[in-house]
């Protein structure tokens, strides 16, 4: 099983440990794609402070985010787990998983990022602020980048099982599974059960839920519909049905009566 998860706009502080190794990260065929990214985006960040903020959709409060990217190859790096933070990875709170669950998230978790692309919650990294959204005055817009280095690499790691994609729209524009991956791929929303709509705290957190059940009770569903028995057996209210047409993925509705 591979799940995929968006990553947070709030992050953790840098470590104080060895700084960034980009080969070292998961995904290595990303590795080209991410130097473009981080390279232009410290020389943004190094320059004029206006324009920077500008193209990263900062406010002028957020002036130390620009800052803090200038020094995104000397800072200390820390797992991508404990960088991100925010409603989603609260309720995931890896930390407190027991030992055999870390090793199942190490494996099977990717944070889609602007920045790095995809990494796995051990990879190392630094706390940094670029989004799927921004478009950098050389490389262009972000989802656009990524796009051909994601289609070859997003199928290999997800091997022959079940893709878990909990991602929001934005990072999803990085990449769009396709043929027999999307056959396998199912997409979860997180609704409201008495008025049918999504609430963005309570569907992070939910989110955060399921993959921490999955991870803590062991199981890796071979497919969309085992993931569905899978879920009901750990006890959420989920609706499905088979997509229309072969290469689609499934849709997923876990239906959630209280905001939490």
């Amino acid at each position: 099983m591979l799940v995929l998860l968006p990553p947070s706009e709030g992050k953790a502080s840098s470590g104080r440990g060895a700084p960034l190794k980009l080969e070292s990260l998961s995904l290595p065929g990303l590795t080209e794609a991410r130097e473009a990214v981080l390279g232009e985006l410290v020389e943004l960040c190094a320059g004029d402070e206006g324009k920077a903020r500008e193209v990263l959709g900062l406010s002028e409060g957020l002036r130390g985010e620009v800052a803090k990217n200038t020094e995104l190859r000397t800072a200390g790096a820390r797992p991508a787990g404990e960088i991100y933070t925010g409603v989603l990875y609260d309720a995931l709170e890896l930390s407190s998983l027991d030992p055999a669950a870390k090793r199942r998230a190490s494996r099977q978790l990717l944070v889609f990022s602007g920045l790095w692309g995809a990494v796995g919650v051990a990879d190392r990294i630094p706390s940094y602020r670029c989004s799927m959204g921004v478009k950098l005055p050389g490389l262009g817009a972000l989802g656009a980048h990524w796009r051909t280095p994601m289609a070859a690499a997003l199928p290999e790691a997800a091997g022959n099982g079940l893709v878990l994609d909990l991602r929001s729209s934005a990072y999803a524009a990085a990449w769009k599974p396709k043929g027999e991956v999307a056959g396998r791929t199912a997409s979860v929303r997180v609704l409201h059960a008495p008025t049918r709509k999504v609430v963005s705290h309570f569907n992070k957190a939910t989110k955060g839920r399921i993959v921490r059940s999955l991870l803590s009770a062991g199981i890796a569903p071979a497919g969309p519909a085992q993931l569905v028995e899978a879920l009901r057996d750990l006890g959420y209210v989920v609706e499905a049905a088979p997509p229309k047409g072969a290469g689609k993925a499934w849709t997923l509705d876990v239906l959630v009566d209280e905001i939490h």
